[in-house]
């Protein structure tokens, strides 16, 4: 029998999805932090616009007036490299129609069109200041600010007098750019104003593969619900895959690995504002057998797969936090929550018929080789009892989890074992033991690391950081909860409870990237870049400084402060691309 649900009888109603709309634009809150005695005295002298590059590196406050920094931009990369720049917008009197314009990058070697690149305006949303405990109470330890974090896709902006707007730049090298140096410039335009930013470009003659071709293990966890109750969509309905597959394409073109399915309503308890909904709907029949549809399962595979994401489903899970399970009664006609945990004497007589099944749903699919029962941060006794039953019932299934109980010293044979950061280390030994099987090996930071982090009021290179840690201490990748699990209304608050604003997303409703995103981006390409050299020319001493560099890093503490992270950051990236052009020549 299928069952058409929008909302299943034992959830919690889900009128937030009335009250969505989709929005063009929308006004930024008002900055809650006092402007400085400098800018309130300079204000009055800007004048209409001025402009100015600054680092990518860094976030700037919307009311402040800008310290005198760089006229004109330098950057270099692969061909097949993203990279970015950033420049500031300031008027004293406010500006409408403001427009930015990349211009062609002209060069000796020949032209690169102005349609690889893309100027977009940065938004702000209300965020926290920051500090150690990221999980307290919000109040007097986290002061609220704003942060510019989304990257809009309007094309005309209008400013308030007396306000900063960022712009963020993105060049996609094309993969058969020539070699050399290139200039252009930004031109900006809006009514009564126009000025001239110069950019140059250079690219350097080393190649680096399209997203898909990347050995970089991403794992962000995605949340269909969000999209539909966003978007005012029926769950699971053309539209809202539709709309699923619009969001999600830039997480594939980030080269995204793992699909994030359910095996059943809501696996994390209601830590996010929109529950999971159920991709797989569970009946118990009159008879007392089950039955299973895996309808919105199987669309959601195939649409993840139609974007390139194809090397593993993660099936969260049979240890919810909250120990819950949903499912249909047919003897009664209505939909029952109950706990199901894995002492409770029901759990193997519950799991066993579902895994016994879904077994030979994957095997039709052709999916069996590539699934994983998935769980997150569970005790170590729990997931025994759990592969033990997966054992009895469905032995050809892997197993995966996100570890912060040193759970991987206990199970063996997890084919996907991901370490949360601040508490864990694998050894080398143990990392080379399991890549020898097959088995990935990542790591995770979430609401308890405060630093280096991907929240709102991180700065941008943090995102990067996090990909270079992974290459000093040799991990397959990095996973992180979430890629867009949204609170009400991110682009206006992206604080939720009393995880650190921003944890639950990396990314804005209607596929609209961020600052951070692209700087995680970033150190994702730096990490093939790197692993391309030592494939490409392995022993060659140029490839020593940085091989140096990075033994340091990984011997130093990650969330110590005092070190001085950015400055090692921007030498390993120094590094990275002088000895590319070096090895090029």
């Amino acid at each position: 029998m299928k069952i058409k649900v929008l909302s299943i009888a034992c959830l919690l109603a889900s009128a937030v999805y009335a009250n969505a709309q989709k929005f063009v634009t929308y006004k930024e809150a008002a900055d809650p932090v006092p402007v400085s005695e400098r800018s309130v005295a300079e204000w009055g002298t800007v004048g209409k616009l001025k402009a100015q590059w600054v680092s990518a590196d860094s976030l700037y406050s919307r009311s402040e007036v800008p310290v005198p920094s760089a006229d004109k931009c330098s950057v270099d990369g692969w061909k097949g490299e993203r990279v970015s720049a950033q420049f500031l917008l300031w008027s004293g009197t406010g500006l409408n129609g403001i427009q930015c314009k990349v211009k062609d990058f002209v060069g000796e070697s020949g032209k690169i069109s102005a349609g690889a690149a893309q100027a977009r305006f940065v938004r702000y949303t209300l965020a926290d200041e920051g500090g150690e405990n990221c999980r307290c109470e919000r109040g007097p330890l986290h002061p609220m600010i704003l942060a510019p974090d989304m990257l809009d896709s309007l094309k005309v902006f209008n400013m308030d007098a007396k306000t900063v707007r960022p712009v963020w730049i993105t060049v996609d090298i094309p993969q058969n750019a020539k070699p050399g140096v290139y200039k252009s410039s930004v031109e900006v335009t809006a009514k009564g104003a126009k000025v001239t930013l110069p950019f140059e470009l250079e690219v350097i003659d080393q190649t680096l593969p399209t997203a898909d071709q990347w050995g970089y293990h991403l794992d962000l966890w995605q949340h269909p619900s969000a999209i539909a109750r966003i978007r005012n969509l029926e769950l699971w309905s053309d539209e809202h895959f539709a709309a699923i597959k619009e969001e999600m394409a830039q997480l594939a073109n980030a080269g995204q690995k793992v699909i994030t399915a359910t095996l059943n309503r809501d696996p994390w308890g209601s830590q996010c504002f929109d529950d999971y909904e159920s991709m797989i709907i569970w009946t118990h029949k009159k008879d007392g057998s089950w039955s299973y549809d895996y309808t919105a399962f199987d669309k959601y595979v195939e649409v993840m797969m139609s974007l390139g994401v194809k090397k593993q489903i993660n099936c969260y899970s049979m240890l919810p936090w909250n120990n819950r399970i949903c499912w249909y009664e047919e003897k009664t006609g209505v939909f029952v929550e109950k706990s199901r945990g894995p002492q409770h004497k029901d759990f193997e007589s519950l799991w066993g018929p579902f895994l016994t099944d879904f077994v030979k749903h994957l095997k039709e699919k052709g999916w069996l080789e590539i699934t994983n029962i998935a769980a997150d941060e569970r005790a170590p006794e729990d997931m025994e009892v759990v592969i033990n039953v997966m054992n009895k019932y469905a032995p050809e299934l892997g197993f995966a989890m996100a570890d912060n109980h040193a759970s991987y010293r206990r199970i063996q044979n997890v084919r996907d074992c991901c370490v949360a950061q601040r508490q864990l280390y694998l050894t080398q030994e143990e990392i080379d033991e399991r890549r020898a099987k097959g088995y990935v090996t990542t790591f995770y930071v979430c609401c308890s690391t405060f630093f280096p982090n991907t929240w709102t009021f991180s700065q941008p290179w943090e995102s990067e950081l996090l990909s270079w840690h992974a290459l000093s201490k040799d991990y397959d990748g990095q996973l992180r909860w979430a890629y867009n699990s949204w609170p009400a209304r991110p682009e206006y608050d992206s604080r939720f409870r009393r995880w650190g604003s921003g944890d639950t997303f990396q990314v804005y409703p209607y596929a609209r990237s961020t600052m951070r995103f692209e700087r995680f981006r970033d150190g994702i390409e730096a990490y093939e870049k790197m692993h391309i050299l030592r494939k490409k020319y392995a022993g060659n001493p140029a490839l020593q400084p940085l091989e140096e560099h990075l033994e340091k890093m990984a011997s130093l503490k990650l969330t110590d402060t005092s070190l001085p992270w950015y400055e090692m950051v921007d030498q390993a990236q120094a590094l990275l691309n002088s000895i590319s052009k070096q090895l090029a020549k």
